[in-house]
């Protein structure tokens, strides 16, 4: 026997709808908008939630992943979507719902994080889950939306998906430039976030307009889901008035608020991310509230003889306690403050009696890079007290940071650094290590708790090429309030053990303070 086979062609069953590719530029808008607004949303988002879990490694790491993963689900759910429905009917509403999402992240944030406030992981990773993952999945979504409308020609695929790709990768790029050079230094983290709520809001309507117009495709019910849409827009937008800010001021680098002292008119709080930074007593500069400033002052006293001038600088303003301080108690003291966030100045300024003048100079930078500027052997007194939330940046806790100091110090010159730490301590044995592999002779102030390993505390690291004043600051140390313990020697050695010395190349200081 003998058969005949033939072939058999089965044609694709017709789709249900034909999609018209959209203009190249308007198509090129959208992914630029909706790849920047995502990058717009995770740098914002980081102010957003500061003020409520702080800004470290951790935080940074967590919003960056969220945003991440929100642009990895976003993009595979707008590409499944994109296979099932028409895609031009979809682009509008997601858009507008993007744009919704957006503003009512402020008060989901504001309100949630007043209930997360801390360091927990848990915290960090809810609260930065409610501010990224909706609306940048949302917005992740409209690349592959648009790829799929534009892929007419499949012998141009690769060109059309190269181009919306790499036309995405600018609109994050010049988002990322724009709002870390431009919008956060102009504009409240709040009007940013309603600003974009409100483009993707109004850019996502009129495309709907214009592809109804275009194809008879867009938004369904058009009237009655405008009005909706609108409702709950200026729901979100009131929600955002009336939630809890954690601001007064909202600068460059930080949240900051100035509380007045409910036990003392004159007495002033600093709040930066919601963190209790400083204290300032407007009528008495000499009053230090703080051990940790009381301790700073107890080592300037006993430096040199009494109201002897210092030349003295800063590393970190804050609050300017101990500018002030000293130039109270030493008159003809030279006080320059380096202080990277120059709406902090001003706020200082307004609101905590601060004068600059030729004796308390203020230079907002780096204060890595402004040291670096700094002649050598021209200071007398050097204060350690930056931070970021509450952590050291890591560039100002290196070895190399530690020479610097050095040779800005004159011989027999004084180094005070203060540290903020939590059980096990690593952080505060590490720094000392890499204190002392730059300096002869150093000591550490403390509480008696916290060199135990009890609680958290601030300690004060002393340290000088010249030996240092132990009997003044111990017999000082007995005056004062608070207990504190004063370590050197084989003491300190013994505290410090074998703590890793930090270095511009592995310095992983967030990672030290993380309890375990």
């Amino acid at each position: 026997m003998s058969s005949t086979s033939s072939d058999v062609v089965v044609e694709p069953a017709p789709s249900a709808w034909a999609p018209r590719a959209l203009p190249n530029g308007l198509a090129a808008f959208l992914v630029f908008l909706s790849s920047g607004a995502v990058l717009v949303l995770e740098t914002v988002s980081l102010r957003l939630v500061g003020p409520y879990v702080g800004v470290t490694l951790q935080v940074t790491s967590s919003v960056i992943g969220m945003a991440l993963g929100a642009i990895a689900y976003g993009a595979w759910m707008g590409g499944w979507l994109a296979d099932r429905r028409d895609p031009q009917g979809l682009l509008a509403p997601a858009l507008v719902l993007a744009g919704i999402a957006t503003a009512v992240t402020l008060p989901v944030v504001r309100y949630a994080g007043e209930a997360l406030r801390g360091g927990a992981t848990s915290a960090v990773l809810l609260l930065t889950a409610l501010a990224v993952l909706v609306p940048a999945g949302l917005l992740a979504a409209i690349t592959p939306l648009v790829v799929k409308l534009q892929l007419a020609d499949l012998r141009r695929t690769g060109q059309v998906v190269g181009r919306l790709s790499g036309i995405g990768t600018l609109g994050g790029i010049t988002a990322t430039l724009v709002t870390g050079f431009v919008l956060v230094a102009a504009l409240p983290s709040t009007v940013i976030v309603l600003g974009l709520a409100a483009v993707l809001g109004v850019t996502g309507l009129a495309l709907g307009a214009y592809l109804r117009r275009r194809a008879g495709t867009g938004l369904p019910g058009p009237a009655r889901g405008k009005a909706a849409l609108a409702v709950v827009g200026l729901a979100a937008a009131g929600l955002s008035a009336v939630a809890p800010n954690p601001c007064d001021v909202e600068t460059a680098y930080h949240c900051a608020k100035v509380e007045t002292d409910p036990q003392w008119t004159e007495g002033r709080y600093l709040y930066l991310n919601s963190a209790q930074h400083s204290y300032v007593n407007l009528a008495d500069p000499t009053h230090l509230k703080y051990a940790y400033t009381q301790w700073i002052g107890l080592v300037a006293d006993v430096a040199a003889p009494p109201r002897q001038r210092l030349d003295a600088l800063h590393l970190g303003g804050g609050g300017f306690t101990m500018p002030r301080y000293l130039t109270a108690t030493r008159p003809d003291t030279d006080n320059l403050v380096f202080e990277i966030d120059g709406g902090l100045v001003d706020l200082d300024r307004r609101e905590l009696g601060v004068r600059t003048g030729p004796r308390l100079r203020a230079k907002v930078g780096d204060a890595r890079v402004l040291l670096g500027a700094e002649p050598t052997d021209s200071r007398d007194f050097i204060v350690g007290d930056a931070f970021g939330h509450l952590v050291v940046p890591w560039h100002l806790a290196t070895r190399e940071m530690a020479a610097e100091i050095r040779r800005v110090l004159r011989p027999g010159g004084i180094y005070v650094q203060n540290v903020i730490d939590m059980p096990p301590d690593r952080f505060i044995r590490a720094e000392l290590a890499t204190v002392k592999a730059e300096f002869r002779h150093v000591a550490l102030i403390a509480p008696p708790g916290a060199i135990a390993g009890q609680h958290s505390a601030n300690f004060l690291i002393v340290a000088s090429d010249a030996p240092l004043p132990l009997a003044g600051v111990q017999d000082r140390l007995g005056l004062l309030p608070e207990s504190a313990v004063l370590l050197h020697d084989a003491e300190l050695t013994e505290f410090v053990g074998d703590a890793l010395v930090l270095t511009d190349d592995y310095a992983p200081v967030d990672q030290l303070l993380a309890a375990t």
